[in-house]
């Protein structure tokens, strides 16, 4: 696998994210660096998240800057599926594969590569979700129906969101109605 990078703007606050997909010895990482604007002011994290060869989430560390305060998250699947968050063990999240850091469009990418879909198929893709904001890990369930070569029906319920997603031939997402979009001249 080679390195694929993309850069997104937000459309829902300013704000823009970078991210590249590179192969890692184990399976593949994203690392990548979102800046926006948030209620309570300015946001920068950086972020990297490390996957088995099969796109399971193994672990991933954010860090930055959150309204003028210092964050830094690490979390884990362990053995059993079971979810830590800076060492501490993380009830509710058993049995998630995917890790979904909701600032960022990146890790859509990972749950569409692990299900590897069909056109017409669908699965449920619950993933253990990064609300920085809280600093908390809870599931978030989620939905990919792939409609075609490079668009999937996705829904997360618990949050109020449905929509048609583009990818490109990576897996990224390139249209993220009413959130992301990516930026062609990148």
């Amino acid at each position: 696998m080679r390195s694929v990078s993309i850069h997104w703007r937000s459309l829902h606050r300013p704000g823009t994210d970078r991210c590249v997909l590179e192969a890692a010895a184990s399976g593949a990482r994203l690392v990548g660096r979102a800046d926006y604007l948030a209620a309570a002011g300015a946001v920068r994290l950086d972020y990297r998240v490390a996957c088995d060869r099969s796109w399971r989430t193994v672990e991933a560390r954010v860090e930055g800057t959150l309204a003028g305060r210092s964050v830094a998250f690490d979390v884990a699947r362990r053995e059993g599926d079971l979810w830590a968050m800076n060492e501490a063990r993380i009830a509710g999240v058993t049995g998630c594969l995917d890790l979904d850091l909701g600032f960022t469009p990146a890790t859509n990418l990972l749950a569409i590569r692990r299900l590897d879909l069909s056109i017409g198929q669908a699965a449920a893709a619950p993933a253990a979700w990064l609300d920085v904001d809280a600093a908390a890990l809870s599931v978030l369930p989620q939905r990919y129906e792939r409609r075609s070569a490079t668009a999937y029906w996705y829904a997360a319920p618990t949050v109020g969101y449905e929509a048609l997603l583009e990818v490109d031939a990576s897996g990224f997402v390139t249209r993220y109605p009413g959130l992301w979009e990516a930026d062609p001249s990148s």
